[in-house]
């Protein structure tokens, strides 16, 4: 029986196995859901899967749900909140986590342009890998806080693949000292 600690550090390296693309989706959409019930309870309730994780794209996906819809029967502002935060995110932490630094991401801004309601389940996707892997590598030469805007589609393909929201959340960055 594994103690609580144990357990938690567990937890932790499996997040680290996600994030350097040593499992498949069904396993990181587990530890992904357990990381939230653990530390953000939104992104556990929203129920977010993955779909494509790499050093060049991050996607994934959130289900129209009764948890998720508003009161017309598409997806809630806070969910479309959590994809872009999450798809965002688990970029960025793919190339901190291959630094030897402390680096811990936050997110400045956040601004949404909602293009079409969302009727079914809904893809975030963050093409930038490239552009995040540089700032990573920037902050940490210079020691300096450096700002990405990072570009978030999100789309509904069971419907169409034109997208229904386009969002830009700023994510910040520094070397801990």
């Amino acid at each position: 029986m594994l103690s609580v600690q144990e357990y938690l550090f567990q937890l932790v390296r499996d997040i680290r196995d996600i994030i350097g693309g040593k499992m498949n989706h069904i396993k990181s959409t587990s530890l992904i859901r357990l990381w939230g019930l653990l530390n953000v309870p939104m992104i556990f309730y929203c129920r977010p899967s993955i779909v494509n994780i790499n050093d060049q794209v991050v996607t994934l996906k959130i289900p129209l749900k009764w948890r998720t819809k508003n009161h017309v029967g598409s997806l809630y502002l806070g969910a479309f909140a959590v994809g872009a935060d999450l798809s965002a995110g688990l970029l960025a932490m793919r190339f901190i986590r291959k630094q030897n630094e402390k680096i811990v991401p936050i997110f400045k801004d956040f601004k949404a342009d909602f293009l079409k309601l969302a009727k079914g389940d809904v893809h975030f996707t963050c093409t930038q890998g490239d552009e995040v892997r540089e700032l990573v590598n920037t902050a940490v030469q210079t020691g300096e806080r450096q700002n990405l805007h990072l570009n978030i589609i999100a789309t509904v393909p069971s419907i169409d693949d034109e997208p229904v929201a386009e969002m830009v959340i700023t994510l910040s960055i520094k070397v801990k000292e």
